[in-house]
C-alpha cells in the first residue's frame, strides 16, 4: 500500500479513537451524576420504593410543620408591630412673634391604632415649657393646640415633618 493511504487510515483511526475516548469520558461523567442522584434519593440502595417514599413523606411533614410555625410567628410579629409606636411627626413653629428660629415644636408618636402621645415644647426668651398629652384611638382627652393637631394628623398620614411659622406659613419636609 501507498504511504499516503496508510497515513490517511492512521489519522482516521486516531480521530475515531479520540472521539471514542471523549464519548467514553462523557458517558462516565453522566453515569457518575446519575449515580449521585440515585444515592441521594435511595440512600445506600438497600431500601425499597415504599421505604424511600415514606422517608420523603416524613421529611415533607416536618417541613410543613416548620412552615406552619413560621407562619404563626409572622402573624404574631405583625400583631406586635401594629402596637409599636412607629408613626412619628414633628411640627416646628415660632410660638411667639418676637422669637425666630422655630425653636418650639409638637411631636406626635402613635401606633397603628392611633394610641400614643403628643409632646410639645414651647420656647420663650427666658424659659421653656414641655407638655405631654396622651392619645387613645387618635384623640386626646385634653384639648390639643393647632400645632399638636397638625402633628397628630401628620403622624396618622405618615407625612413626616413640617415647620410652621407664627404667621401660619408652612414648610414641609417629608
Amino acid at each position: 500500500m501507498d504511504t499516503t493511504v496508510l497515513t490517511v487510515v492512521a489519522v482516521a483511526a486516531l480521530v475515531v479513537a479520540v472521539v471514542a475516548v471523549a464519548l467514553g469520558w462523557v458517558a462516565h461523567r453522566r453515569h457518575q451524576l446519575i449515580q449521585r442522584r440515585f444515592e441521594v434519593l435511595w440512600g445506600d440502595g438497600e431500601a425499597d420504593v415504599a421505604t424511600v417514599l415514606a422517608a420523603q413523606a416524613r421529611r415533607l411533614g416536618t417541613e410543613r410543620a416548620r412552615i406552619d410555625t413560621l407562619a404563626t410567628d409572622v402573624a404574631s410579629l405583625r400583631g406586635d408591630l401594629a402596637q409599636t409606636l412607629q408613626h412619628v411627626a414633628v411640627v416646628r413653629y415660632d410660638a411667639f412673634g418676637d422669637m425666630g428660629g422655630r425653636m418650639s415644636f409638637s411631636a406626635a408618636v402613635i401606633d397603628d391604632n392611633g394610641d400614643g402621645m403628643v409632646i410639645s415644647s414651647i420656647h420663650a426668651r427666658g424659659e421653656s415649657r414641655t407638655y405631654a398629652k396622651g392619645i387613645v384611638g387618635g384623640a386626646s382627652d385634653t384639648t390639643l393646640t393647632p400645632e399638636e393637631q397638625q402633628a397628630l394628623a401628620a403622624a396618622r398620614d405618615d407625612s413626616g415633618t413640617s415647620t410652621r411659622t407664627a404667621s401660619g406659613a408652612e414648610d414641609r419636609h417629608g
